[in-house]
């Protein structure tokens, strides 16, 4: 009832507290490989009811200017169909719990759901979209190429009745990202809380570390550390085309501690320069930490050449103390790592801390799903990936392939049932539900020439030392749309 309570609560604070703006990436990390969602004989359909859907004439329009209508996929035949799902979360875990996931869709309905996933999503959607072959679902990380796929006419406008459901399914702001110009294109299936350290805490009693509470707190923590001896952190920004990306994460929670949640909006909406004093500042002061001498451990020979999935292993054999990424990194770290039960080799976390105690912003992300063709099956998928029950067999079967531990998902659907979360998950959901400021990933929200482009680009320059934090963020502001 306790954890209940507080996905409750969450819902209610991810409706209060997001912004809803106009989209990084989360999962880079393994070759692109197809397979297909087929019905199976062992997936058990869960009891979760699917909202109802009004009954609408078909059409075959592309343009965004209005909602496109749809019959009620649920009074058809939808066996031998098949629909194409593409997206970026590619590793063996997550990408096999999609399959897993779809496959309990596909054994009820009886359409084949093929999930395809690649390291370079972003690129290959382009190449696919122009080239007139993309595929029927898109699982999109950044709600502003959503965006751009929508205004360019790419990706359709939901049904009446899927926009409905979606909206029954999450909280309004999560909508609120697959909205542009007043019509909804996608929907909300995925969330990561970004704003946390991963740290073994019998490693910090061992050596007399509090966690810091504090900004200044965790400067301090860090010198302290370096004193001792013992390497701060691991840091790492390789990930393929989307280099960078982990850079921009930095920069946006601490964005969110150096000014007011209204600069962020502002920032993202570009009504101020990139190029602002306020930005680079942040900019220096991540620079300044990271290029402290001993302050970082990157396992690649420098932070740029250091994949970013790369620091679970270090972090856990003690070349590091501390490790900052989202929610998601649980899927990187070493198997069999414990978490959070008292033991000596145990992972757990802390939040990211702000300039004082008050203040407790939080930096959250996930991914959005888009659909270019108008067909039955392809809405009844997309509806389906809204759902409760898709969030429960994801997180079900992404713990089951990391072997019970924890699942690198989380979802803000609402009527989860939050025992398929393991304690230190639920414990992201204290963070957030602690919250007094959300803000999704700025550089997700951007146009993506700028979000998934030059502050990618620019930031690995920046932190390679081939610019200037100047002239970086002088860059960015001239390739804004």
């Amino acid at each position: 009832m306790k954890s209940r309570k507080l996905w409750l609560i969450l819902a209610s604070l991810f409706s209060l507290a997001l912004i809803a703006a106009a989209c990084g990436s989360d999962d880079d990390s393994s070759s692109d490989t197809t397979t297909t969602a087929a019905p199976t004989d062992t997936a058990a359909p869960a009891s979760t009811s699917m909202a109802p859907a009004s009954t609408m004439a078909p059409t075959t329009t592309m343009a965004p200017t209005a909602q496109a209508p749809a019959v009620d996929w649920r009074s058809m035949d939808l066996s031998g169909t098949t629909v194409r799902v593409f997206g970026p979360e590619s590793t063996e875990e997550e990408q096999g719990s999609m399959e897993d996931t779809l496959s309990v869709f596909a054994e009820r309905t009886g359409i084949n759901i093929e999930y395809a996933g690649a390291r370079d999503f972003s690129d290959q959607i382009n190449i696919q979209a122009q080239a007139g072959n993309p595929p029927d679902i898109a699982v999109f990380p950044q709600p502003g190429k959503a965006a751009d796929f929508f205004r360019d006419e790419l990706i359709l406008p939901l049904p009446e009745n899927i926009a409905a459901a979606a909206q029954a399914n999450w909280p309004a702001a999560w909508n609120q990202f697959g909205i542009t110009d007043g019509t909804q294109h996608s929907i909300p299936t995925k969330s990561d809380l970004k704003s946390l350290v991963w740290y073994l805490p019998a490693r910090f009693e061992e050596n007399g570390y509090v966690v810091p509470e504090t900004w200044a707190d965790f400067k301090a923590l860090v010198t302290q550390m370096i004193s001792d001896g013992n390497t701060p952190l691991c840091v790492g920004i390789e990930s393929g085309p989307a280099t960078g990306w982990t850079f921009t994460d930095w920069i946006e929670d601490l964005m969110l501690r150096f000014q007011p949640a209204s600069f962020y909006d502002q920032w993202v909406n570009h009504e101020v320069p990139f190029d602002s004093p306020e930005v680079q500042e942040v900019w220096q002061e991540v620079l300044d930490l990271w290029n402290t001498e001993g302050a970082v451990f990157a396992s690649g020979g420098s932070i740029a050449s250091t994949p970013f999935g790369a620091n679970g292993d270090p972090l856990v054999e003690g070349d590091c103390m501390m490790h900052r990424q989202a929610s998601f990194f649980a899927a990187f770290m070493p198997d069999g790592t414990p978490y959070a039960d008292g033991s000596e080799g145990a992972v757990d976390v802390f939040y990211f801390p702000s300039l004082n105690t008050t203040d407790r912003p939080a930096l959250v992300a996930g991914t959005l799903v888009s659909a270019f063709r108008d067909a039955p099956e392809v809405w009844a998928v997309m509806e389906y990936m809204s759902t409760a029950e898709y969030a429960n067999e994801r997180q079900k079967s992404q713990q089951r392939r990391n072997g019970g531990s924890l699942s690198g998902f989380l979802s803000a659907a609402i009527g989860q049932d939050m025992d398929n979360y393991l304690p230190l998950e639920q414990s992201f959901i204290n963070i957030l539900a602690t919250a007094n400021v959300a803000r999704f990933d700025a550089s997700d929200l951007m146009p993506a020439a700028v979000g998934a482009g030059t502050f990618w680009t620019d930031g690995t320059s920046a932190v390679t030392g081939e610019k200037t934090v100047a002239e970086a963020t002088a860059d960015i502001e001239a390739s804004w749309p």
